[in-house]
């Protein structure tokens, strides 16, 4: 495999990693006991940090990437392997 393949599977794993690990930590004003800003939305957050939140996303990333490029290299899971609902007909 290219190492730009690998670059870009990085990536996209990244950006997935990225939103799902978007509401892990984060509080609101009222969980957090902080005064919300009149016309601020109950639901914004009060400690959001997008530093720490691109660390986990790059260490998650990272670890996915290894997993797809071992599954890649030995072959645990195949195509054929995701079809659930039986054998194709022809």
């Amino acid at each position: 495999m290219e190492w730009t393949s690998i670059l870009a599977i990085y990536a996209l794993f990244w950006v997935v990693s990225a939103f799902v690990l978007l509401p892990f930590g984060v509080q609101t004003h009222d969980e957090a006991g902080v005064e919300k800003v009149p016309g601020q939305a109950d639901s914004a957050p009060a400690n959001f940090r997008p530093s720490l939140i691109a660390k986990r996303a790059s260490l998650l990333a990272a670890l996915l990437t290894v997993a797809y490029l071992l599954n890649y290299a030995f072959g645990w899971i195949e195509a054929e392997d995701l079809i659930f609902w039986g054998p194709t007909a022809g």
